[in-house]
């Protein structure tokens, strides 16, 4: 009895085994769906064979006793780093190329309404009249696409986001805009740290390949979420959130519609999806458009690998058997000429010369990195800083981009080469933390007293001594527009060095201030005199003003009495006369 069980639960799980393996075959192209009620992003071979291999996962496991749940639970970027390092699947394999998969991904309705066609012709247009950028940027998108790809169907996304990198960076995972956004998705500083990408001295996770492909994924997602739709939750990628919201309320209390084509967008946002509509008709018909897209076969380009100790970028490449160039264009996150092994990281190399990297690595014998990280204790140039570890000022400057006219502050850190019997690793403290903090080394200020010419006004004398005008202003106690009086004094303060004076300057230069406070004297006193002479000038006139007043009154009393004809009017008048003349 107890064999035949053991038979019967042998058979039972026979059975099963088959069905799951039957349930992971994945269908071909021309099989119709199984339900009406397969979403659009799910109904992708590559979705299809994901669902697939789920069932068969759970299936497995509920064999095995253990709940179908546990075997989902695996951590997203081990689901990637498998993505990345599988050479085909089962899902893919009935691709010529990439894109003919990403055609049959596409799953986001096309914008056809009279309001947003125009911009989707006018993209077009810009796109197709410039054949020679179209090239560069499809050729710089091979290295990356499949990896792409892979990330969006595992997710279940139409593989329209997977050419956003083309309207974000045109596939540039070096590009930084005015705003400081970075890498191939173009994320911002504090968006790429809320997503987890680390941004410090040594690396910046925005431009790193596959963790700035998670990141924007999850984003995207989130904002899916948000919206309900694809085309709302790209506006939202490229104006933010809150604007977005803020236009779909606006429209709301309106009773107006909040699609894409009805929300009043920024001119930027207006014309985001169009552009990416745009790149996806060119790709649904390169030969319509005269476009010719480059072969990028569906397979994996490059295979990450994680690495245990410190190495120079120049060393990786030559160990795996690529330039330099070809290396930095798959780990662009790295900053520095070195790769700390204390955060971890996984470099990406060409899959074919993954192996070759691993096995050379096994083989080498002798120091990885030449470089290391230094704690300066002390504000100091790097001249000095230079003079103390023993190396060449420009190789300071040039490894850790430090400029001219540079103080490098207490605290920072910098790459210095490695001591021959230094072969431990940056600390993980130091390769998370590090910080290079510069200031300006500027002279000190030194006071200068100077006589104004005709016409001076701060502006002039400013731009005279490399000083803005507000300043030159302000130590004068005047308005910015204010003329100063010719050979008046003016106070400058101005960090331009000047040579160590001889012996015979300094005695010229004390010359010439004895003759300046002589002059300034000589002035001083010429305005003196001119001052008191103008006022005995004006006490002069004053009395002849007076004494004529006087005479002009006596002259009218004398008229009128001599009209009387009477001698004693004539004696009073005379007596008036006298008193008047007094």
């Amino acid at each position: 009895m107890h064999g035949v069980r053991t038979v019967k639960a042998w058979a039972l799980a026979i059975v099963v085994l088959m069905a799951a393996g039957c349930a992971a075959t994945p269908p071909t192209p021309s099989a119709p769906s199984a339900s009406s009620s397969v979403p659009l992003a799910a109904s992708s071979p590559a979705a299809a064979a994901s669902a697939a291999q789920g069932s068969a996962a759970g299936a497995a496991a509920a064999i095995s006793g253990v709940p179908a749940l546990a075997a989902s639970a695996s951590a997203p970027t081990a689901a990637a780093s498998q993505a990345a390092a599988a050479p085909g699947s089962a899902a893919a394999a009935n691709y010529a190329d990439i894109w003919q998969r990403i055609r049959a991904g596409f799953g986001i309705p096309d914008m056809d309404g009279p309001q947003m066609q125009p911009y989707v012709q006018e993209a077009v247009h810009w796109y197709t009249t410039r054949p020679d950028y179209v090239a560069r940027m499809t050729e710089r998108s091979r290295k990356y696409l499949y990896y792409i790809v892979q990330e969006v169907q595992r997710r279940g996304m139409p593989t329209e986001l997977a050419l956003l990198p083309f309207i974000e960076s045109a596939f540039n995972p070096d590009a930084l805009s005015s705003a400081k956004a970075s890498g191939m998705w173009q994320f911002m500083p504090s968006t790429g740290e809320h997503y987890n990408l680390r941004q410090n001295m040594f690396q910046d996770g925005r431009r790193d390949v596959m963790a700035s492909t998670r990141a924007a994924l999850d984003y995207l997602a989130k904002l899916h979420g948000m919206f309900g739709d694809w085309k709302l939750a790209l506006a939202a990628y490229n104006w933010g959130e809150g604007g977005l919201q803020r236009a779909i309320a606006y429209n709301q209390a309106h009773g107006l519609p909040v699609d894409y084509a009805h929300l009043n967008m920024p001119a930027e946002t207006r014309n985001y999806y169009p552009k990416l509509q745009a790149v996806k008709d060119i790709i649904e018909d390169p030969q319509r458009y005269g476009i010719s897209l480059p072969a990028v076969p569906n397979h994996a380009y490059f295979k990450p690998v994680s690495i245990t100790q410190d190495i120079d970028v120049t060393k990786a490449a030559r160990l795996a058997g690529i330039t330099v160039q070809e290396f930095r264009s798959l780990n662009p996150a790295f900053k520095k000429p070195v790769i700390l092994a204390a955060t971890h990281p996984q470099i990406l190399l060409p899959y074919d010369n993954a192996t070759q990297f691993e096995q050379a690595l096994a083989d080498h014998q002798g120091p990885l990195a030449r470089w290391t990280a230094y704690r300066v204790d002390h504000t100091s140039t790097p001249a000095a800083l230079a003079r103390h570890l023993h190396l060449a000022e420009a190789t300071l400057r040039q490894v850790n981009d430090i400029p001219g006219h540079i103080l490098i502050k207490a605290g920072s850190t910098v790459l210095v080469p490695r001591p021959p019997q230094d072969d431990a690793n940056v600390s993980k403290r130091v390769a998370e933390n590090a910080v290079l903090a510069l200031a300006p080394d500027l002279p000190p200020l030194r006071r200068l007293r100077l006589v104004a010419g005709r016409g001076d006004t701060p502006w002039t004398v400013a731009r005279r001594y490399g000083v803005s005008a507000a300043e030159v202003a302000r130590w004068n106690h005047v308005r910015e527009n204010t003329r100063f009086r010719p050979r008046a004094m003016v106070v400058v303060y101005t960090r331009k060095a000047l040579p160590h004076p001889s012996e015979q300057q300094l005695l010229a230069e004390r010359r010439r201030e004895h003759e300046q406070q002589l002059r300034v004297a000589e002035l001083r006193r010429e305005h003196a005199q001119a001052l008191r002479v103008a006022e005995l000038r004006r006490e002069h006139a004053h009395a002849l003003r007076v004494a004529e007043r006087r005479r002009e009154r006596a002259r009218t009393v004398l008229v009128a009495e001599r009209k009387r004809g009477s001698r004693h009017g004539l004696r009073s008048s005379r007596h008036l006369i006298r008193v008047a003349e007094r």
